[in-house]
């Protein structure tokens, strides 16, 4: 049944912050990095208190892999234009918070950017999206290495491996067969099911630990009604589209209507001027009269 289960976005407001339910947040991970995840601890920053809206919609996290970096979790439901940016803003405080003063900048820690959006944001094909930072010459286009000392001291190949990574999921552009661990993700967050055949790290978890039947009646009540929220802010945004899409048409139309119109009166004033000139009319009273150059009129 599609209802067995509580719907990601829900889970990561209350949930996923708590310790035993971190195998859904790692699987996910794991699934998303193509490495193995295990995370220490969430982190208390204050991006994570900015507001209580922010504090329910994001997660910093600690994360351990072979090089014990730092993750940055957001779930988005709102249609925000500024999106981008707020990627931005959320990786830089990150950065900034997790270093001491004094400290050297090797020790910056390498941050992942991890959104989960349920709008449209931007235009494109494809549903998960990949964003990392290189260095391209202008001239030749080569690409900047590491020197071999700075490989060997960052533990890292490439500069783009010590900068932010971004990656967004745009969870509702996903209509296919899951077919890969990735895609199985990708599904059980668009529709809140978990696929039978499904493999992928975490979901095994989804499975014991977020299906509805453990939650209070409290708690089913506000779900549900964080379910209607959705479907009203969803038939917003549609609406807005389609009001968009009507303006635009009408806007088309009466600018359609604003050609054919001048279209119409400078047929109207060519035909008259070749009449006038037939008759033998002067072509600066035809100019004076029709409201065309005299250079015009004689090239008709």
């Amino acid at each position: 049944m599609a209802d067995n289960y509580i719907r990601f976005d829900w889970a990561m407001k209350r949930l996923l912050r708590n310790k035993a339910n971190f195998g859904v947040l790692e699987g996910l991970l794991t699934t998303l990095l193509n490495e193995k995840i295990v995370i220490q601890k969430l982190l208390e920053s204050e991006s994570n208190q900015e507001d209580e809206y922010d504090k329910y919609n994001r997660v910093d996290i600690l994360a351990e892999n072979s090089r014990g970096e730092l993750v940055l979790i957001e779930v988005q439901n709102n249609n925000e234009y500024a999106y981008f940016q707020r990627m931005l803003f959320g990786v830089s405080k990150l950065v900034t918070e997790y270093i001491n003063r004094g400290e050297s900048y090797d020790n910056v820690r390498k941050v992942y950017s991890v959104n989960i959006v349920y709008f449209s944001l931007g235009h494109g094909k494809d549903y998960v999206y990949h964003g990392k930072t290189e260095f391209r010459g202008i001239h030749d286009g080569d690409l900047l290495e590491l020197s071999p000392f700075q490989k060997q001291t960052f533990k890292v190949d490439e500069v783009s491996q010590l900068y932010p990574e971004y990656y967004i999921l745009k969870v509702n552009d996903f209509n296919d067969v899951a077919t890969t661990p990735l895609e199985e993700w990708i599904y059980y967050l668009n529709t809140g099911t978990v696929p039978e055949t499904a493999i992928a790290p975490g979901l095994e978890e989804v499975r014991q630990f977020l299906k509805l039947e453990r939650m209070t009646k409290e708690e089913l009540k506000a779900y549900y009604r964080h379910l209607d929220n959705i479907v009203i802010l969803r038939d917003n945004i549609n609406m807005e589209r389609a009001e968009g899409r009507a303006e635009g048409r009408a806007e088309g139309l009466e600018e359609g209507l604003e050609i054919g119109r001048s279209e119409g009166i400078t047929k109207a004033k060519t035909e008259n001027a070749k009449n006038l000139k037939k008759l033998g009319v002067p072509l600066n009273i035809i100019a004076e009269a029709i409201g065309l150059s005299e250079e015009e009129i004689n090239s008709l």
